[in-house]
């Protein structure tokens, strides 16, 4: 890549970063929340180092990657010291034992099975694994996750998995070009939120509501979600030129 590419792809993440720091504090005010509850999340996926480091030397402090083997390539080629990594992908039960211990969170926990296997691996390291459960809001078939209808009982079987501690939910809603329709989904997923949260079930917490994108942020804000996972927004589209 010519090193003016390279200037001009630096130059446009810093523009993008400012505009869209403003944004999600600006839909938080609009709403009546305070902007530090809600997590600014830079998607890692397909990006190289260069362009990662640049955007954590702006302030940013929390990465998501989606896939085990990208984000255990790159590592070490990337200045985290400070920064909150988690695992956002689907996570296959062969891959478990790779990324446990590698990132703060794995996000994405989308049935008991990968929990368990998540709880034996960790027990095998000496450490707890922080967690967030998916839940699959749109009912769509591409999709996984466990339903929103069988999420209240099931973490309840999840809270008893030793090894883990589950931190909250995470969603993908359908793509909507309604905004209207987009927050009826989002704000499903905070109802779901606040009832698993006024459970009191031990080893559950919900700290974070994870959901939100590139192009529905704004709304997911005002629906209540505390981390939005911004990737093409901040980096450029995937084959950027």
């Amino acid at each position: 890549m010519e090193k003016s590419l390279t200037d001009k792809r630096l130059s446009d993440i810093e523009e993008n970063y400012k505009e869209l720091s403003e944004g999600i504090t600006a839909a938080a005010i609009k709403c009546g929340r305070n902007p530090s509850d809600v997590r600014f999340m830079a998607v890692t996926k397909t990006v190289d180092s260069i362009y990662i480091n640049h955007a954590l030397s702006l302030g940013l402090d929390l990465i998501g990657e989606n896939r085990v083997q990208e984000f255990l390539l790159k590592k070490d080629e990337l200045n985290l010291a400070g920064v909150e990594k988690h695992l956002i992908g689907h996570l296959q039960t062969n891959k478990v034992k790779q990324i446990v211990g590698e990132v703060d969170y794995i996000d994405g926990v989308d049935s008991l099975k990968v929990a368990k296997e998540i709880g034996k691996a960790s027990l095998k390291k000496g450490i707890i694994t922080n967690i967030l459960l998916e839940v699959n809001i749109g009912g769509e078939e591409s999709k996984f996750g466990f339903t929103p209808e069988s999420i209240g009982e099931t973490v309840y079987e999840i809270a008893e998995i030793e090894g883990i501690q589950v931190k909250g939910l995470m969603a993908i809603p359908p793509i909507c070009d309604d905004s209207v329709k987009n927050r009826i989904f989002f704000e499903n997923m905070h109802r779901l939120f606040i009832d698993i949260g006024a459970k009191k079930i031990d080893n559950v917490s919900m700290d974070i509501l994870s959901m939100g994108m590139s192009g529905d942020y704004q709304d997911a804000v005002a629906s209540g979600s505390t981390m939005v996972r911004i990737g093409s927004a901040l980096f450029g589209a995937r084959n950027y030129r």
